[in-house]
């Protein structure tokens, strides 16, 4: 178990990089992690309130959201060129 738990952190530090660029050049994105973050946020409060969300409607609606800004980031990659590196 320690084992794995040290892979896995260590995984994670090797993708933090890249991954923080990511999100560095593509402000957008961490607005749709907001949003999934609240939609999860509501449908747990409704739970607790006895109301029952099926999970297929928000998977559904986050898979569709991130098509769309895929589609988003391919357009202004078309248009804008590829994002500056690291290196310029």
């Amino acid at each position: 178990m320690l084992d794995l738990l040290v892979v896995a952190v260590g995984l994670m530090y090797l993708a933090s990089g890249p991954i923080s660029r990511f999100v560095g050049h593509n402000p957008t994105v961490v607005m749709l992690a907001l949003a999934f973050l609240l939609v999860i946020g509501m449908v747990l409060i409704a739970d607790g309130f006895g109301t029952h969300v099926p999970k297929g409607y928000i998977y559904a609606s986050m898979a569709f959201a991130a098509f769309v800004e895929g589609l988003n980031m391919a357009a202004r990659r078309r248009k804008n060129g590829p994002p500056p590196s690291d290196a310029d």
